[in-house]
């Protein structure tokens, strides 16, 4: 039977440190479930249900697949792994990631948005870029409540600020006042408030699919939203544009979304990347233009050689250029590559 409760808490950079000092302040008594989403690298081991057992009274874990939802539990979503809910169990998923990320802050919100409408507490705290500024639009579309660390509290602002910046929030407040206000809150009773039936609730449950590991291609995902001329930078397939109020999100028919924010930071990405790869293409036509230029003087051909020679040093000069350019753009610090 599905609780009436849930919180959901999503955080990045600075993340560990304001989760052990949030559940520290948790109760043993504390009855409702909480979940979890802190980014970390796809091919390390997470220690931070370990951190947050020591840190506080209540259990913390990696949920397995099918889980059944405890309360009083925590539960945090594995590394390269999606976490969402669905009734009254834990799906654990590899779906398409979502704002670069696996696991994301957006795909559990919107999970949580879906099952427990305004039974659901949004939380989120210090980290970069704006992954959960569209999950949190869902809870307070479900008509749950959203909370924000205060961004002059963040170890990072970007992600809490992101928020503020398109979602009308419930709460802002530091984050040594989270845990005093979340207990306050799951001790309100709740009464259930009507939401209606829209086309922003279809894509909801579409995009909670496609992050479960379901066909996006099959689900419709190309009629949702409007085309783009853009293209996804992780499989090159054509990206429709989503609105949320006032949010605009990209996803392709093959899965893969992104905020406006983390597009540009992966479109930034794959251009830096290509322009590294076009200077390693001209580093090794010099590396040919030489040796042949030695093979022509061996023989005794020296015009050939000069000639070889000639265009190896054109082609140092193109190199230069554009390895000055990248690292003027690099230095201007416009996003994460500069490009």
């Amino acid at each position: 039977m599905k609780k009436s409760r849930v919180i959901v808490i999503g955080s990045s950079a600075g993340g560990v440190i304001a989760l052990k000092a949030l559940v520290a302040s948790l109760p043993a008594d504390f009855e409702v479930p909480v979940f979890i989403v802190q980014h970390i690298a796809p091919q390390v081991h997470s220690y931070l249900p370990e951190i947050l057992n020591h840190a506080g009274h209540l259990k913390a874990k990696h949920p397995d697949d099918g889980e059944q939802i405890r309360n009083g539990h925590i539960y945090i979503a594995p590394p390269d792994h999606h976490m969402l809910i669905e009734d009254d169990h834990i799906l654990v998923k590899k779906g398409p990631k979502e704002n670069r990320f696996r696991p994301s802050v957006d795909a559990l919100f919107r999970s949580a948005a879906y099952t427990y409408k305004n039974g659901v507490i949004g939380v989120v705290l210090t980290g970069m870029l704006d992954d959960g500024t569209s999950g949190m639009w869902a809870i307070n579309q479900m008509k749950g409540i959203t909370i924000v660390q205060d961004p002059l509290d963040a170890m990072y602002q970007s992600m809490p600020q992101n928020v503020l910046e398109h979602v009308n929030v419930d709460y802002i407040v530091p984050l040594a006042y989270i845990p005093e206000l979340l207990i306050g809150l799951t001790t309100i009773e709740m009464e259930e408030l009507p939401v209606e039936e829209d086309h922003n609730k279809e894509l909801m449950k579409m995009e909670i699919d496609i992050a479960a590991q379901q066909n996006s291609f099959d689900k419709g995902i190309i009629s949702m939203g409007t085309p783009s001329l853009l293209t996804c930078p992780e499989c090159g397939g054509a990206l429709n544009a989503l609105t949320e109020g006032k949010i605009t999100r990209y996803r392709c028919h093959t899965g893969h979304a992104y905020s406006s924010e983390s597009l540009l930071e992966e479109v930034s990405e794959t251009a830096e990347v290509k322009v590294w790869q076009a200077i390693r293409s001209l580093e090794e036509r010099i590396m040919l233009l030489q040796k042949s230029a030695e093979k022509s003087k061996e023989a005794g051909n020296e015009d050939t050689a000069g000639n070889f020679l000639q265009k190896a040093e054109k082609t140092r000069e193109a190199t230069n250029l554009l390895r000055g350019f990248i690292f003027e753009q690099l230095d201007k610090g416009t996003g994460n590559s500069g490009l």
